[in-house]
């Protein structure tokens, strides 16, 4: 029952990092914007928080440096994309390979070294709970934070006119520009912000997740967030319950090597990305589905006046 727990823990933390970055790249999405560069914005945040954190010994700095990190990558996109029309696809993937190979370079001085010592993790006295508090209440507060964050964002794009305005400017640019909305600012804002939720997710795998920096340490997670968009029908609650999915499935291959399961170990490493694949799959089958959730201008240039 304790291997149970334990799995369970790790399963939210694992969970956590995919519903920081999915959720900001679904409020891109509202936007009308893909972006490809999640792993890259990632992987830049998760050493700019580590170095921070080395430096300055506060985990927060290093969390808001990530954060940071994120919000700046994806604000250079968002100019390219939005104003200067350039691909939303292509330049997406140039921002991801550019991260991957800025942080390897940048990162070279940081392989060794270590963070500072910090507070324990989790909810006082219930962290020490048998079996229960391994599961949830030993975590750090982005763990839960992800949950209210979730909640927060379905309540912002259903009930509250901001979010409205949001969804307007993804579903019909057009018509949000003739009643007098700047279609363009509130594109690079939803952006901005989702880029910062991916610095967020960088930071907490460099800072929590695996407090260490090594060379493309994100491993993908970025191309996973951005599968849970789709597999979420861009909705957050299902982001977060999908989240979780893959968290789980990502930790459970080395629940089964821990429990001598006899298989190899390329195979349960390729465990996540083959149910990504699966997912995505299934989705795909019905596309009328997707076309009802997805909104309509998704990946499409806006030009005002044109």
């Amino acid at each position: 029952m304790e291997s149970y727990a334990l799995l369970m823990g790790a399963t939210l933390s694992a969970g956590t990092v995919l519903a920081l970055a999915a959720l900001g790249l679904l409020i891109n999405e509202k936007a009308g914007i893909v972006n490809l560069g999640a792993e890259g914005m990632m992987l830049c945040a998760a050493l700019a928080g580590f170095a921070t954190t080395v430096a300055t010994g506060n985990e927060w700095l290093g969390f808001a440096a990530g954060m940071g990190a994120g919000a700046l990558l994806a604000g250079i996109f968002g100019w390219l994309v939005i104003w200067l029309g350039t691909n939303q696809y292509a330049t997406g993937l140039a921002l991801s390979l550019f991260g991957v190979g800025f942080s390897a370079f940048a990162g070279l001085g940081y392989v060794q070294a270590k963070l500072p010592a910090l507070a324990e993790d989790g909810i006082p006295f219930l962290r020490d709970v048998p079996l229960a508090g391994p599961a949830l209440f030993a975590h750090d507060p982005l763990v839960y934070g992800a949950i209210v964050l979730a909640l927060a964002l379905a309540w912002f794009l259903q009930r509250s006119h901001a979010g409205l305005v949001l969804r307007a400017v993804g579903e019909s640019p057009a018509s949000a520009h003739a009643l007098g909305y700047r279609v363009r600012w509130i594109r690079w804002a939803a952006v901005v912000a989702g880029g910062a939720l991916c610095g967020l997710a960088g930071a907490f795998i460099s800072l929590e997740y695996t407090p260490l920096w090594v060379e493309g340490m994100v491993a993908g997670r970025g191309w996973i967030a951005l599968a849970l968009t789709t597999f979420a029908t861009w909705r957050p609650a299902r982001v977060l319950l999908g989240a979780y999915l893959f968290g789980g499935v990502t930790m459970l291959q080395f629940h089964l090597q821990a429990s001598g399961v006899a298989l190899p170990s390329q195979l349960l490493s390729m465990l996540p990305y083959l149910a990504t694949i699966v997912v995505l799959v299934l989705i795909s089958r019905n596309p009328a589905w997707i076309r009802a959730n997805m909104p309509a201008s998704l990946g499409k240039p806006f030009y005002p006046g044109a």
